[in-house]
């Protein structure tokens, strides 16, 4: 049965949820960097389309941090755990190294270095996807299992603390880049990161019975395989958080969620990485991108986030999946309308009142169904593993978005093609519905 919407709405009155709201915005932000303001930059300075798609591949380390999350759910950093906890210790640390990072920045010429440019992100991109292993365990850990009902709650925070952190700076990094240069934008937003260091230092470190679940699960491996002390640390901290997973969804059901995962925001992802580029081309103004996509784009995606937050929260992350998925396949046509129409303001704006409709209601749903299926032992290991599912099918794939623009010869081809992306997943969902409600209990 549905819950009334007095019980939905009580849900929003726990605590948690600021803080997990903080993290989001943290966990936004570093896009500001590696993403929009990297393609403005490089776009303003004769940057190739080619090579603005290809540099903005740095976000593929944002599908590989499965690879390192294990070592973010175990390691614990000296001084820094005792005094702010195991995810909080990780993040404040990140945020630190992303400081020195975006400092460096500043000090490249793009079209003349390049390289460094193209490597000075990529650093920046590690941090931050390194950065959010430890967010998304942090928002996980806060509640019990038997709180499962308060994740589409959690993810509506998470996802406009995310929107908050990249629109906000992203509006005034675009507002501000014709008139400071984008060399001194990314100074101000030095300044923003010292305040995200702050919110870390504000917010609490979930308690949780984490620890004791990761002793317990050493010794079930000591007993059965006998591995010497160093050998079962590391078998528990590699092996074990992905056995787990696959023992208990079932291999079959385990390997449905992965390739669900995978495709679901494939096409939103191409169109994302060439969006800024469109706009360019179509004819908008650097402070009308700004003023439009992030500013008008954040009072949206709050919006349309806490109303997918309340039907999700109410019927069900599996119909918010379905809805989602379905505008999302919709909503790229409109990009392929103003292609044809031109830089009409108005247009502009329905297309983002219709994108982020779409963003909000599929990304609180995927949020908090993967945040449903993580198992407890190993939260930050089992979420960036499926996590990096999705960003793996959206870095590997639409690097090529550039080049894919000029193959087909016309932005309306492209968004076309974007369109058609989706509708695979949408298959798999419709056909696994029955399986995935029942581990999401809803």
């Amino acid at each position: 049965m549905p819950k009334s919407w007095l019980s939905t709405l009580n849900t929003y009155r726990d605590i948690r949820l600021f803080w997990i709201f903080l993290m989001g915005i943290a966990s936004g932000f570093p896009w500001v960097l590696i993403a929009s303001g990297l393609s403005g930059w490089l776009k303003d300075e004769g940057v190739s389309r080619a090579e603005i798609g290809l540099l903005g591949s740095v976000s593929m380390v944002y599908a590989l941090n499965f690879l390192w999350a294990p070592f973010i759910d175990r390691v614990h950093l000296p001084l820094l755990h005792r005094l702010l906890g195991q995810r909080r210790s990780w993040i404040l640390l990140m945020q630190a190294l992303m400081l020195i990072w975006v400092f460096l920045l500043t000090t490249v010429t793009p079209n003349q270095q390049l390289f460094t440019f193209g490597l000075l992100a990529l650093l920046i991109a590690i941090c931050s996807a390194t950065q959010d292993i430890a967010v998304d365990a942090f928002r996980i850990d806060q509640f019990s299992v038997d709180e499962n009902d308060k994740m589409p709650a959690a993810a509506a925070m998470s996802v406009i603390g995310w929107w908050t952190g990249y629109s906000w700076p992203g509006y005034i990094a675009f507002a501000s880049a014709d008139s400071i240069g984008w060399n001194q934008v990314y100074a101000v937003m030095m300044a923003v990161l010292g305040v995200l260091m702050a919110a870390t230092l504000l917010v609490r470190e979930p308690k949780t019975e984490r620890e004791a679940l990761q002793s317990q699960a050493e010794q079930n491996v000591q007993d059965k395989l006998h591995l010497s002390k160093a050998g079962n640390w590391l078998t528990v901290t590699l092996i074990e958080p992905f056995m787990e997973f696959f023992r208990r969804n079932g291999v079959k059901v385990a390997l449905a969620i992965m390739v669900f995962i995978f495709t679901f925001k494939i096409g939103e992802a191409f169109l994302g990485r060439m969006s800024v580029v469109f706009y360019r081309e179509l004819g908008f103004s650097n402070e009308q991108i700004g003023q439009y996509t992030k500013l008008f784009g954040w009072f949206l995606t709050v919006l349309f986030t806490l109303m997918g937050s309340a039907f999700n929260t109410r019927f069900g992350v599996l119909k918010g999946l379905m809805i989602g998925g379905i505008a999302m396949a919709g909503s790229n046509l409109m990009f392929a309308l103003m292609a044809q129409s031109g830089p009409l303001e108005w247009l502009l704006l329905l297309t983002l009142l219709v994108d982020n409709f779409t963003a909000a209601f599929s990304s609180v749903a995927l949020v908090a169904f993967i945040s449903a299926i993580t198992g407890r032992a190993f939260t930050a290991t089992q979420y960036a593993l499926l996590a990096s599912l999705g960003n793996l099918g959206r870095s590997s794939m639409s690097g090529a978005s550039g080049y894919m623009v000029d193959w087909l010869g016309s932005w309306e081809a492209f968004f076309v093609v974007t369109t058609l992306m989706v509708i695979p997943s949408l298959i798999l969902l419709w056909s696994l519905r029955h399986k995935f409600r029942d581990l999401t209990n809803g």
